[in-house]
């Protein structure tokens, strides 16, 4: 009989499931199911419903296992990444009170700055936390639930994570472990608790509401007989504590030593690393995060980089291939076209009034392909603005590991290798994230049975990258990207006042702006 794990990655725009064999570390079967957000909501409101990421995970995991052929009796373990930040509020009869405000919500900033003032300002929240308190974090939007819909606070009895409320829906327990709830701003992540003066500037009861601190080794708990009913599962599987999505590629990517870097490219773009021992950013602009595995994670985020790279393609019309194709065809720094790419306001930096904008249109720029190839370059200068400030910080990469939909294309990959000046590997298995949760799952069952298995052991033997697809740098391509970085952070910092006054406006005039291209194929003309 096989033995059999599972690991599951509930991102923003679907869930994915794989079934991997815990001998051998090969991906027997994986399958996801996609869904949206919900629509119409106000500016910078960005919302799901919990039940959306619970049924969708049913789908993929009942998908994998048939696919796979497995039976209940094989399946060991059960390893769950998801989203980060997102607030999921519970009652205390453990039904959700109002759908999740995401990640990517914008609408908390007036909530940050309030918390920041009753920490003591930004250098004090940065000594208390390790952390500045961010509009993605989840802190803020609790006190925004507080002021704007007190009925709902008012039942509000447990605080989740995404990745907490699946493992509460397989196991029937609230916990959370060390590296999601390091991306609440709600624990001090130098000691790993929670930190009392958070809890007092949102609340005072707040700290009841909190569930339960647990390592990363250890297991959220175990399938309960009614899910593992709906699962056609055996009830008792063993459910790892699981973490964030990053947390999760991290572990997925064998990104459990220092030196590697992962660099995702999905809707948001992360770059993240191993560290022994918290790396806090006196700006803020890093986030001191803990890992899955207890050690830590410096970690940046961009919230645009597929959203750019999509929004452009699917205006055009055009296929994945084809977008590749008209990108490549472009030299490196697109003539000087460059997209500043705040499309959903931006994180790092910290821009929660940012738009998106295109800076160098002439006659010559004014054409499909440049777009395209500037929309790839514009997010992947983005997030190397973060890596030269980890490398600031003394966490510098020995090689970059891609991960998520970007890594997959091959002009984008020199592009992230010119851009970071450094090789750039990709993974043979892509799913980092859910392949991450499946090991992560594979560790806690292994020590659970005795064994004293380190989370290295497993990923030095199971994680493997694609020789065919490692990058180099070009030399004279880094050359002109690296005044293209400075270009792009001169221009974000002269327009952070101007978007502060674009936000006033839509408001003045009830506007939620959406950005939309519609550049004709090559003509270089707007179609009417």
């Amino acid at each position: 009989m096989r033995t059999l794990v599972i690991g599951i990655d509930s991102g923003t725009q679907s869930t994915k499931a794989l079934v991997v064999d815990a001998n051998t570390g090969k991906v027997l079967a994986s399958a996801a199911e996609a869904y949206d957000l919900i629509p119409n909501l106000p500016a910078g409101a960005k919302e799901q419903h919990p039940h959306t990421w619970r049924e969708a995970t049913a789908s993929a995991m009942r998908r994998a296992l048939r696919q796979a052929k497995a039976s209940g009796a094989e399946v060991k373990a059960i390893g769950v990444s998801a989203q980060q930040h997102g607030f999921v509020p519970l009652d205390k009869n453990g039904e959700v009170i109002r759908p999740a405000k995401l990640w990517c919500d914008t609408s908390t900033a007036a909530e940050c700055d309030e918390i920041t003032e009753k920490l003591g300002g930004p250098k004090r929240t940065l000594r208390t936390l390790g952390n500045a308190v961010l509009p993605g974090f989840t802190a803020s939007k609790i006190l925004w639930l507080k002021k704007h819909e007190p009925k709902h606070f008012a039942r509000l009895a447990t605080v989740l994570l995404p990745h907490d409320y699946l493992n509460f829906w397989l196991t029937g327990e609230r916990v959370m472990e060390y590296g999601d709830a390091s991306g609440t701003a709600l624990m001090d992540v130098r000691k790993r608790k929670w930190s009392g003066a958070v809890v007092e500037a949102i609340d005072p009861d707040l700290g009841d509401k909190l569930p339960r601190l647990i390592p990363s080794d250890q297991p959220a708990g175990h399938l309960q007989a009614t899910t593992a009913k709906s699962l056609d599962l055996a009830p008792g599987i063993l459910v790892s504590a699981g973490g964030g999505d990053n947390m999760m590629g991290a572990i997925g990517t064998g990104n459990t030593r220092a030196g590697a870097i992962t660099a995702s490219f999905g809707t948001s773009g992360t770059i993240y690393a191993c560290a022994e021992k918290p790396v806090v950013d006196p700006l803020g602009e890093i986030a001191a995060f803990c890992d899955s595995t207890n050690r830590w994670l410096p970690l940046l985020c961009t919230m645009n980089v597929t959203v750019a790279t999509e929004m452009v393609r699917a205006d055009f019309g055009w296929s994945h291939e084809k977008f590749a194709g008209e990108a490549g065809r472009i030299p490196a720094g697109s003539n000087g076209l460059l997209l500043l790419p705040y499309f959903e306001g931006e994180r790092t930096p910290n821009v929660p009034d940012g738009t998106g904008v295109w800076f160098g249109v002439n006659r010559r720029t004014f054409e499909a392909g440049h777009f395209a190839r500037a929309a790839m370059e514009g997010v992947t200068l983005g997030m190397n603005y973060g890596l030269r400030r980890l490398a600031a910080l003394g966490v510098k990469p020995a090689q970059i590991r891609a991960t998520g939909g970007g890594a997959k294309s091959k002009v984008w990959r020199q592009i992230m290798a010119d851009i970071f000046n450094e090789e750039v590997v990709t993974l043979k298995v892509s799913e980092g994230a859910a392949y991450g949760a499946a090991l992560q799952a594979l560790w806690c069952w292994r020590r659970e049975q005795g064994e004293k298995v380190s989370i290295q052991e497993i990923t030095d033997r199971f994680v493997e990258t694609n020789p065919a697809e490692t990058t180099h740098p070009d030399s004279k391509s880094a050359k002109v990207y690296r005044e293209l970085q400075a270009l792009q952070d001169e221009l974000s910092t002269a327009l952070r006042g101007a978007f502060s006054k674009h936000r006033q406006f839509l408001a003045g005039q009830n506007v939620c702006h959406v950005a939309s291209l519609d550049i004709a194929g090559r003509s270089g003309r707007f179609n009417p």
